[in-house]
């Protein structure tokens, strides 16, 4: 068996080699400890002569990981500016945020070369080489045009829009046709397959698009939530409720994830459902990205004035309703806040997977499970039809929603939880890696 090269934008950091912290390094995590493996991509630093410096190594097990800097321009352009701020708002539908240029444009494919041209001295004839997300669309085209014969695999983890938003993207068939140096092609739901699938044939590319959505692993995950919740630093965080039901948030700070429809939709329950107030609290964990893009201190601005505004005209001298913060949360911590929630509220406005949803199901307590309240946007949604679905457009209905998720009774909660945690239970992490790599290794080399 050959190795397996993931590349992706940037490896884990070396703390989370051994002990994954969520998202592809779950993902991936059983894929590369079972067999030989080099994980390739960006060191996170930047450097004036990148160029020059040679690729760092690093091995652990059997894994080594090999990193390179970008120089300061790269990562404003390629990173900054063409991935997060054209790439990210087109494929979660936010045209409107999209600020194209076409000296972005071309660093976005230079760093691609770069990518490309420090990989290919790395690669053995037999190695499987999986690619990673929506920075590096156009690397399996331009390692095929230095002859690279290799199974190249490319795995989008966001959604992928239609052809009707898809089209608004300068140049757009040299991206497509990119991807389409790959050997297989996945995607989270078969709505981002249809939608990436219409795309190539509006252009004539004969590719097809397979939907595997990504799991977590739950076994683990349930573990650490039970650890966790019995701990000091949860259990000093509940006694500061003094006894009010709980409803959690977890999003790091992004417009794709519906935050302030969220807010609104918990501001329409304390109006519509006086009985609520000062008998829950809603806290919300939303850590600080991307803040050298302007829409994101926007949303900031916003936000953090809008949970100022709730809080006001709501809260009292011994209650606040809302607790929100921008500070990171040890993973093990949000499993036991999730644990201990009577209410998990996941709303994105659109989402690829959304793996906190699957975490707070992982994280229950079967025999008082809480309930989710969640965005039927998110690429979840369809493995969940037990939770709650919400749109997150919809004030009202999400006060609905959040009022009959605190009124549920036990069995109905159990019945809900249990169906959902049988779904999250079969599509793992594991098992995800695990269908995509076998549907890959068919293909002749």
């Amino acid at each position: 068996m050959g190795r397996l090269i993931i590349v992706s934008n940037r490896t884990p950091a070396p703390g989370e080699r051994t002990q994954p912290a969520g998202g592809l390094t779950v993902g991936l995590y059983d894929a590369i400890q079972k067999r030989e493996s080099l994980w390739f991509g960006w060191s996170g630093q930047q450097a004036e002569d990148a160029g020059e410096r040679p690729v760092e190594e690093d091995r652990l097990d059997n894994v080594t990981y090999v990193t390179f800097d970008l120089t300061p321009s790269q990562y404003d352009r390629f990173y900054l500016n063409f991935s997060n701020g054209v790439l990210w708002p087109l494929c979660h539908y936010r045209t409107n945020l999209i600020r194209y240029t076409r000296e972005d444009c071309d660093v976005y494919y230079e760093t691609n070369e770069v990518f490309a041209d420090r990989l290919l001295p790395l690669l053995q004839d037999d190695d499987v080489v999986w690619i990673h997300d929506y920075h590096l669309f156009p690397l399996a085209r331009m390692l095929r045009e230095r002859g690279v014969r290799n199974r190249i695999g490319f795995f989008l983890h966001i959604p992928f829009p239609p052809w009707s938003v898809a089209r608004l993207l300068p140049q757009l068939k040299r991206l497509l046709e990119g991807v389409a140096g790959c050997d297989r092609i996945g995607v989270q739901t078969p709505e981002d397959a249809a939608n990436l699938k219409g795309c190539f044939e509006v252009y004539g590319i004969d590719e097809e698009v397979e939907a595997v959505p990504i799991g977590i692993d739950p076994v683990s995950f349930r573990q650490q939530a039970i650890e966790s919740a019995a701990s000091d630093e949860v259990s000093r965080i509940v006694d500061t409720l003094e006894g009010t039901r709980m409803i959690v948030g977890v999003d790091r700070l992004d417009y794709s994830k519906g935050l302030p429809e969220r807010m609104r939709g918990f501001e329409m329950l304390l109006k519509n459902y006086p009985e609520h107030r000062g008998q829950v609290t809603f806290i919300q964990i939303t850590p600080v990205s991307r803040s050298g893009v302007e829409s994101y201190r926007i949303l900031k601005e916003e936000l953090d004035g809008l949970v100022g505004t709730i809080n006001g005209a709501y809260g009292t001298p011994d209650w606040v309703p809302i607790r929100y913060t921008t500070w990171p949360i040890a993973r093990q911590i949000l499993a036991g806040l999730y644990r201990v929630a009577d209410v998990g509220f996941v709303t994105p406005l659109r989402d690829g997977m959304n793996l906190v949803a699957k975490e707070f199901i992982a994280a229950q307590d079967e025999d008082d499970p809480g309930v989710l309240v969640l965005s039927r946007f998110a690429g979840a949604a369809p493995e969940m039809p037990e939770a709650l679905l919400v749109n997150p457009l919809d004030a009202e209905g999400m006060a609905d929603a959040l009022h009959a998720a605190l009124t549920m009774d036990a069995k109905a909660r159990h019945d809900a939880w249990s169906a959902i945690y049988g779904e999250v239970s079969r599509n793992t992490a594991g098992s995800w890696a695990k269908q995509f790599l076998e549907s890959l290794e068919t293909v002749r080399a």
